[in-house]
């Protein structure tokens, strides 16, 4: 890996991975050890999650373009060793943003869609999360649907734990009726 070409993404755009009948096998312990690790990244490195949730469903039998695809991800690290998360002081901490996307049967195996999000408080990443959703739909507009409401429960949960430490910290009193 040292003299390997560094890359600007960790994943090709566009790049449809599947199982092949008849794929060249590759060292599955291999293949798992580094998914693993790259994983344990993540945690810091938001910018795997697509490409880790990606590679990490063909674990039980990788072949030759899985094991393109994780290169290609250590490939990107090598490029841009510093970044991970910073948090920064704001003045509007209080804010709350989430964004999300979807990938309409962006799976080539089981025709399903992927959902994303990312939620900023105060401008700083707090969860981050991208899910294979459950059911297959019939239109773009119901996949994008899906992805909001996914977005929009993280949301109502980051807000809801504020209002909890805020009752706790006995900063807001709720009346007894």
């Amino acid at each position: 890996m040292s003299g390997c070409q560094p890359v600007d993404t960790p994943i090709e755009e566009g790049l449809k991975l599947c199982v092949e009948p008849n794929q060249v096998s590759t060292d599955k312990r291999r293949y798992r050890r580094i998914v693993g690790r790259l994983m344990y990244l993540a945690h810091t490195r938001p910018d795997l999650a697509y490409a880790l949730s990606v590679v990490s469903q063909y674990m039980h039998n990788p072949g030759e373009q899985h094991m393109n695809a994780i290169m290609r991800i250590l490939r990107y690290l090598k490029n841009a060793p510093g970044k991970g998360i910073l948090f920064t002081k704001n003045v509007d901490h209080h804010s709350i943003e989430v964004y999300t996307d979807v990938d309409w049967v962006g799976a080539v195996d089981d025709r399903r869609s992927t959902s994303g999000y990312f939620t900023f408080v105060g401008g700083n990443l707090v969860t981050w999360k991208s899910k294979k959703q459950n059911v297959i739909t019939h239109s773009s507009a119901k996949t994008e649907f899906r992805g909001m409401a996914l977005g929009l429960c993280e949301h109502v949960e980051v807000h809801r734990f504020f209002i909890k430490e805020k009752l706790d910290d006995k900063i807001v009193e709720l009346p007894k009726i």
